[in-house]
């Protein structure tokens, strides 16, 4: 299926091996064998380094007009900048039919939300910081936290809601922040931060459903499960009920999708800035209970499915007119540089078996979901028209 509509580059990444003993099987320890290839990812003098993270020379500038998307590659707006929309998501505006991608701009610390506007998901313009850091009381200067903004359209109040992690440098704050805005492009302004249901809140995002109601997922208990509930009618608050999920399995990086009625979830492990194995779970209710389908990763050498592509979740965005095409968004992190950590966007499909049992050891009854590697791809000329 998925060949019908993605045009993409089946070259897959080579990364040499480093000098020493080989790393053991993936079917005795996955972890050892991941270890290498994530102490030369970590290490900003590896001889490697021009592999994870490519140099300009390489970057996605719109001037050449190819429509390739190249992950873990630099990324130009329009005009000729690297684009700064780190842990993001996108929105599909219906009123200007336009998509807007808001994440972390980042310099020395990260200054605000960025937002870029695009009629392509692939030429982007730089709409420019739509919540500053500065707006916060201090909440998130340059010194502290703003991860991860989401930003959903309210169609009874008209207006555009922010949801974002807020916290400290030592992350003992875990709280969410909102903030709310009449137009797409800003400017947004905050209203201020909670512990939703009175938990500590990390990792997070929001997810708006067919029928409006919007939910917040986000990472609790110090990282050890998942916490999902409904928003108020505004989505300016949680309502009181919540499930918790994933309990033990210390996962982050939530990305919620929807196809065929069917709920699905990608996560992380905690892993810091070192990229890990991806896990999707899948539920007939948002708020489940959530069952293991297992790594949607395909392609590329088998460390690399292993570490999701050296890259963490943070969005899975669905193709308008392409019913069951997707866009897996992530984000390739540099612990030595944040403002140079890279996007690394996937065609995700969904169908064939489950690769994993489930929790009684008969067959998963859920489709397949699969993060294709493509060393480039491009969506097809159809869609861009």
């Amino acid at each position: 299926m998925l060949q019908l509509y993605f045009v993409a580059s089946h070259r897959n990444v080579h990364v040499p091996q480093p000098s020493g003993p080989p790393p053991l099987r993936h079917k005795h320890s996955p972890q050892a064998a991941i270890k290498p290839l994530i102490d030369e990812f970590l290490d900003e003098n590896s001889p490697l380094r021009h592999l994870f993270f490519p140099d300009i020379k390489s970057a996605i500038h719109p001037a050449n007009g190819s429509h390739y998307y190249r992950p873990g590659h630099i990324w130009l707006d329009t005009q000729g900048n690297p684009i700064q929309a780190h842990g993001g998501g996108v929105l599909y505006d219906e009123t200007s039919h336009t998509y807007y991608w808001y994440g972390e701009y980042r310099q020395v610390g990260v200054i605000g939300v960025g937002c870029y506007s695009s009629k392509d998901l692939w030429t982007w313009l730089n709409q420019g910081i739509v919540l500053s850091a500065q707006q916060i009381n201090n909440e998130t200067h340059k010194s502290n936290m703003l991860e991860r903004p989401k930003v959903i359209y309210n169609d009874k109040t008209g207006k555009y809601v922010m949801w974002m992690h807020v916290d400290d440098v030592h992350y003992r704050k875990a709280a969410v922040g909102i903030a709310i805005s009449d137009r797409p492009t800003g400017p947004f302004q905050y209203l201020g931060s909670k512990r939703p249901h009175g938990f500590d809140s990390r990792d997070m995002t929001i997810f708006k459903d067919d029928n409006g109601v919007a939910y917040i997922i986000y990472s609790s208990k110090m990282n050890t499960e998942l916490h999902i509930g409904p928003l108020t009618e505004d989505y300016l608050d949680v309502q009181p009920n919540m499930r918790r999920t994933l309990v033990g399995q210390r996962r982050e990086a939530p990305a919620v999708f929807k196809y065929q009625g069917t709920y699905y979830m990608i996560t992380s492990a905690c892993t810091g800035w070192a990229p890990n194995e991806a896990k999707v779970d899948a539920a007939e209710s948002i708020m489940g209970p959530w069952e293991t389908i297992g790594d949607p990763c395909i392609g590329g050498k088998e460390m690399f499915r292993l570490t999701t592509f050296l890259s963490q979740s943070t969005f899975v965005l669905p193709l308008l007119g392409l019913p069951g095409s997707y866009i897996f968004m992530a984000d390739r992190w540099n612990p030595a540089e944040l403002n140079d950590s890279r996007y690394v966007w996937l065609p995700l499909a969904i169908g064939g078996r489950s690769l994993e049992s489930n929790s009684s050891g008969s067959q998963s009854p859920w489709p397949r979901v699969s993060i294709h590697w493509h060393k480039k791809w491009r969506l097809p000329l159809s869609w861009r028209l």
